[in-house]
């Protein structure tokens, strides 16, 4: 039986973006667009209305923009399953630590190939973490510009710490895996154990640590100091 087609929602406040973004997924058997949005709060209803997979989310816009939808979305129960891209001009944004904080499944760059943008939305409505070398380098570079922080609130060291002491070692030593920007297969032939096993340590360091998804994990892996960032 062939699934259901991954239901792709489109925000940005250019129109023109918009069309050329729905002719790219209309293109493909396996998605299909099912609504745009121009502004944050009008993707947030939609979101719901339209029990979108997935969301391609512009950062910047006017009214209610990327950040703030996207954490409406994450914190809304009834679309715990909803993944969100994130859409930069550049992809080291100043927002984009905060975005993937706020819940984003990753972040992509408006100058991307089509393919890489079709990638994209699977990858994400698969679950995983949209992010790229290009992107992970970008995050990497944002924690050392600001010192190693979003920049925005977060959790205290001492809250850092109790979350860290919760993983078990076999835990944490995936957590620092996944930090580095691995996958599970990648991450399985390192600990020599299977794919399934590091699935189940991923899930449960999501489980014990509140990360909605991989994306999180990375983000805790540095914010915690775990992972601390090498200057090249």
């Amino acid at each position: 039986m062939t699934p259901p087609p991954i239901r792709v929602l489109l925000v940005d406040d250019q129109a023109l973006l918009r069309s050329a973004f729905r002719v790219l997924v209309d293109s493909e058997p396996d998605m299909q667009v099912v609504g745009e949005a121009a502004d944050g709060a009008e993707a947030v209803a939609l979101t719901r209305s339209t029990r979108a997979d997935v969301v391609l989310m512009d950062i910047r816009m006017p009214g209610t923009d990327g950040l703030a939808a996207t954490r409406m979305i994450s914190a809304d129960p009834e679309l715990a399953d909803v993944r969100v891209v994130m859409l930069t001009t550049f992809e080291v944004d100043e927002y984009v630590v905060q975005s993937l904080r706020a819940g984003a499944s990753g972040f992509l760059g408006k100058g991307a190939e089509p393919d890489e943008l079709l990638n994209a939305i699977r990858v994400a409505a698969g679950g995983e973490a949209l992010l790229s070398p290009a992107a992970t380098k970008g995050l990497i570079a944002t924690f050392l510009a600001q010192g190693g922080s979003s920049g925005d609130e977060g959790p205290s060291a001492a809250e850092y710490s109790e979350r860290l002491d919760a993983l078990t070692g076999r835990e944490r030593e995936v957590l620092v895996l996944v930090g580095g920007g691995h996958s599970n297969d990648e991450i399985a032939e390192r600990l020599v154990v299977s794919p399934l096993t590091v699935k189940t340590h991923v899930n449960r360091a999501m489980a014990k640590l509140g990360a909605r998804d991989r994306a999180q994990l990375v983000v805790f892996a540095y914010e915690s100091g775990l992972v601390r960032p090498r200057v090249e």
